[in-house]
């Protein structure tokens, strides 16, 4: 996604909690020849994100933010009432308060038109069991996202949401093999799904052409769930 932005013109900026990764992340794309700078960022504590808004609005101006830090690998497994009460909340916090906390720190930044995408989930609309947490969660973003959208489209800013299916990659890596069949034998596209199949949505909802939508979930799942 990153990348995308960079090639679509943007300066890109990404918050990232490991440090290593994220210079690794930001070089790779300099070395590509795009402008991207990394600023280190917990999204689920206050005093980090302000520190974000302060170094974005150095690097300024903003047109666009990308909600897309998550916990999901290993979050699986335990039905709902079998679930600690510090896990749930963990997940709570990283998963739906800190898109309200990022974007409410840096909404004031965004030049018009601005353009906010949240990443939510497609359990959160299909109802997958023994995520209870996870979907909670999700599900909290795409009401955000309406809400959002909702208190800022007199101001010119977009809101939108993206549900991802069961994309292959890191965070996937401990998702039982019942949950990966599941969306394989289910899916109208039956391939999996990869992490590029959701960056020309995401650049969509952030361009020019995306200026009459918000407040949308958009699932990119390949036709695991269809509105």
């Amino acid at each position: 996604m990153a990348r995308r932005a960079g090639t679509d013109g943007f300066r890109v900026v990404l918050a990232e909690l490991e440090r290593a990764r994220g210079e690794h992340a930001a070089a790779g794309l300099r070395a590509e020849g795009l402008d991207a700078h990394f600023v280190r960022c917990d999204v689920a504590d206050p005093a980090s994100v302000e520190a974000l808004a302060d170094a974005v609005r150095e690097l300024g101006p903003l047109y666009g933010l990308v909600n897309n830090a998550a916990l999901a690998n290993g979050v699986g497994g335990k039905e709902f009432q079998d679930i600690d009460v510090e896990v749930w909340d963990r997940l709570m916090a990283v998963n739906a308060r800190s898109p309200w906390l990022v974007s409410k720190a840096l909404y004031p930044l965004l030049t018009g038109p601005g353009r906010i995408v949240n990443l939510a989930s497609d359990a959160a609309l299909y109802g997958s069991p023994r995520l209870a947490h996870y979907i909670a969660s999700k599900g909290a973003v795409i009401a955000l996202t309406r809400a959002m959208a909702r208190e800022l489209g007199e101001k010119g800013i977009t809101v939108n949401a993206v549900a991802p299916g069961l994309t292959e990659g890191e965070a996937t890596e401990t998702v039982p093999a019942e949950r990966h069949d599941l969306y394989r034998v289910n899916r109208a596209i039956s391939r999996p799904q990869q992490p590029d199949d959701l960056i020309g949505i995401v650049s969509f909802l952030l361009g020019e052409e995306s200026r009459y939508l918000t407040g949308q979930v958009i699932a990119v799942n390949g036709g695991f769930t269809m509105n």
